[in-house]
């Protein structure tokens, strides 16, 4: 498929049909577009299988097959998207502190793009349960609104600190620096959350979508709906059958038909242990 035709396919599946120029309008509207069409999922980790990171399988998995991804599935394809628009972009890395003590050693484990237009911005298209729904002026100090949550970035001793305002308090997201990284190093992080026994996403199913309004969380079998207003909605999925409706309606996602993936949802809705958990990690 031609780059052109990947680019079409990519607008069609976001819904975008605005203007290519690489502008600051062009930037907001894919941000908000991205997370909104495409889930943040982990069912490939969850079923042992390895997660690809070349351009023509993330194309094909999270365009064509109707897909999402983590992290770094979603901000590869979008730093392509970006770049074949005329984007100057920088790939970062980033570490996870949220839900995590001050204390913890935190591997570098989210990736995190950086826009260079008339000044620098943050754009993250993967972050879980609190992806951004707008690219973040690379300024601290400043509240900076999304179609969500307000945002800010804070210096840090090791660079940068991103915060959400949830709940009228600053959360921390994750830290960053502006060293930039090679496709190895996402390589290297990306085996560990998909084929570490330790990973998180190898042991609990995840799945995130920012909506008109509202957020909507799932974490095993309990489903959360997070509005901004306020209000949380919160039940228990009691089959995987109800798990898979969820997930397609939800969350958007196509899934294949098969045994294996049956089974997997029947034994996530048969888990007594199905802790509720505010927004899922990247």
């Amino acid at each position: 498929m031609s780059l052109s035709a990947r680019l079409d396919a990519y607008f069609a599946r976001i819904g975008y049909d605005g203007p290519r120029a690489a502008s600051l309008d062009t930037l907001r509207s894919l941000h908000a577009l991205h997370p909104q069409a495409i889930p943040f999922e982990n069912l490939d980790p969850l079923l042992g299988r390895p997660v690809a990171l070349d351009l023509a399988s993330l194309h094909q998995k999270l365009v064509l097959e109707g897909r999402g991804g983590y992290c770094f599935e979603h901000n590869l394809l979008f730093a392509e998207v970006l770049r074949t628009l005329g984007f100057s972009v920088t790939g970062l890395a980033g570490r996870v502190c949220w839900n995590v003590p001050e204390s913890a050693p935190l591997p570098r484990t989210h990736m995190v793009l950086r826009v260079d237009l008339d000044q620098p911005y943050i754009a993250d298209v993967g972050f879980g349960g609190l992806t951004f729904t707008a690219p973040l002026r690379l300024e601290t100090g400043s509240a900076q609104e999304t179609r969500h949550e307000p945002m800010r970035i804070l210096s840090s001793a090791d660079g940068f600190l991103v915060q959400a305002l949830l709940a009228e308090q600053w959360q921390s997201l994750y830290r960053f620096d502006l060293q930039a990284q090679l496709a190895i190093d996402y390589e290297m992080a990306n085996w560990y959350l998909c084929s570490h026994p330790a990973s998180r996403f190898r042991k609990e199913l995840i799945a995130a979508r920012p909506d008109l309004g509202c957020r909507y969380a799932l974490r095993n079998r309990e489903l959360t709906i997070y509005r901004l207003d306020g209000k949380t909605e919160r039940r228990r999925l009691a089959s995987g059958s109800e798990i898979r409706q969820v997930l397609e309606s939800h969350f958007r996602l196509s899934l294949p038909e098969g045994a294996r993936l049956h089974a997997l949802l029947e034994r996530v809705a048969s888990d007594a242990e199905s802790p509720s958990c505010r927004f899922g990690l990247s």
